[in-house]
């Protein structure tokens, strides 16, 4: 904690070293966060960026009441949000009641999943899909929550997530049709 301290102090002076070392200690974990909420490896690294701009400067808001990882997350997750925003105004909404189907293995199928596969299947969604389902599924937040950071309604946020999961379902049973027909 001392240490984390230190380098903090360090980047609130302006030191260019101390902001290289919080920069390359959660970069990559960060841009993991990026690839999940974009469409695309430009986005992510967009999203990088504006992080990380964000986070410098908002360092002295750091309160060490939470992980230093854990408030830098947040940031890159809101970033995200806002950066998809524009995007999701144009998503489809889809009826709140299409496609619930009892007993889903959606998640075993993105279990078996390369983490490679995993996040290019995300990033294929379209905005809206692909911010709900990153917000409900992998980060864990409500869809109430979700509501209030995206500005739609509960119902679109679990309207968006149902879009997603019944697309990622399309795209898991196409990866193993395709894999079956290999296999022969």
């Amino acid at each position: 904690m001392d240490r984390e301290k230190d380098l903090i102090e360090r980047c609130l002076r302006g030191d260019p070293v101390a902001q290289k070392e919080l920069y390359d200690r959660y970069a990559r974990r960060m841009y993991g966060v990026c690839l999940r909420f974009a469409a695309h490896n430009l986005q992510a690294q967009d999203i990088l960026q504006e992080g990380f701009i964000r986070v410098f400067s908002k360092l002295k808001q750091f309160r060490f009441k939470s992980p230093l990882e854990a408030w830098i997350r947040v940031i890159f997750i809101n970033t995200a949000i806002t950066l998809s925003k524009k995007e999701l105004r144009y998503c489809m909404r889809e009826p709140l009641t299409a496609g619930f189907e009892a007993g889903s293995n959606l998640m075993d199928g993105f279990m078996k999943l390369n983490m490679d596969d995993m996040v290019s299947l995300i990033q294929e969604l379209p905005a809206g899909y692909r911010t709900v389902f990153n917000l409900y599924v992998i980060e864990g937040y409500s869809h109430k929550e979700i509501g209030r950071k995206l500005g739609i309604s509960e119902n679109t946020s679990k309207s968006q997530l149902l879009g997603a999961k019944r697309s990622l379902r399309k795209k898991l049973l196409e990866l193993a049709n395709s894999d079956g027909r290999e296999r022969r």
